[in-house]
């Protein structure tokens, strides 16, 4: 995966001279999953690495621990006309990624359905459900997979299985990140009745290590990505070209383990996160499994 280059720009974000995009300060190891890895096809690889930086620079705005809320959702705004071709310049990822979306026919609302979840990153800092993250995850994660499956010219019927496996990956960084978000950005994606419910408060994450009321909202929340991981399994099988099932299988493979792995590790202490073993162990069970079913 590609990081975009920091450029700390402050001009104001409607300037057709300068681009509104800022870095956050995240790098490569802030990442859990390969995207555009070498399973994608590799004429479909530079769409997806357009798509990828236009989803890394408007995150890294929503991020920003400089910039204001009413200057983020500007910058954000200033991304979707450049994308839309509604204003000419001031956004070089959204541009790279229009000249993407025309020229494979993408449709650009897996672009604009981010956005919407990233101006509410600019404004929003607490939730109070599973069903209001959930839906949260509706905007900033199902459209990833929703792109890359539209890319690959797959049907609906992949559609229920990658948005269950967009949605568990990114509970699964909330949770790798309850502290740092919190810490950081006073954000907290980890629901107030499920706390509320174990008799603990947001001001358990700024502990040094979990508490036994926020293990159990950590392992509630691992439940339910364990059950979406589950619906994930139909995906791969649903994938008709060879690299998007494998791709797939991969992810879902990955999810399992880092659902495991958060199981067992305190991310307070320390970030829990996968190995590069777990990278080769994934993609061998996948193809394992391919096989199998073809025997």
């Amino acid at each position: 995966m590609t990081t975009p280059t920091p450029t700390a720009s402050h001009s104001p974000p409607h300037s057709p001279l300068h681009s509104v995009e800022a870095w956050s300060g995240k790098n490569r190891g802030d990442e859990n999953f390969p995207v555009g890895s070498l399973l994608i096809r590799r004429d479909l690889r530079r769409h997806v690495h357009a798509y990828y930086a236009f989803a890394r620079n408007a995150d890294d705005i929503a991020d920003s621990p400089t910039l204001p809320p009413a200057e983020k959702i500007a910058r954000l705004d200033r991304m979707e006309a450049v994308l839309l071709g509604h204003a000419p310049t001031g956004s070089d990822s959204a541009t790279r990624l229009r000249a993407s979306l025309a020229a494979t026919g993408v449709t650009p609302r897996h672009a604009t359905d981010l956005l919407i979840a990233f101006r509410q990153d600019a404004l929003k800092q607490r939730y109070a459900s599973w069903g209001e993250l959930y839906e949260y995850c509706r905007f900033s994660a199902m459209p990833v997979g929703r792109y890359l499956l539209d890319l690959h010219n797959e049907t609906s019927a992949t559609h229920p299985g990658s948005d269950a496996l967009c949605t568990s990956l990114q509970v699964l960084n909330h949770i790798q990140d309850c502290a740092a978000d919190l810490r950081d950005m006073d954000r907290c994606y980890l629901p107030l009745d499920r706390l509320a419910r174990h008799g603990v408060g947001i001001e358990a994450l700024r502990a040094a290590q979990t508490s036994p009321g926020l293990r159990a909202v950590l392992d509630s929340l691992l439940d339910e990505c364990a059950a979406l991981n589950d619906v994930a399994t139909s995906l791969a099988p649903r994938c008709r070209a060879r690299g998007m099932r494998l791709e797939a299988a991969t992810i879902v493979g990955l999810a399992r383990r880092l659902t495991a792995r958060l199981r067992h590790g305190d991310p307070l202490a320390v970030r829990v996160k996968l190995r590069r073993g777990d990278f080769a162990g994934a993609l061998l069970g996948s193809l394992r499994h391919m096989r199998a079913r073809r025997a």
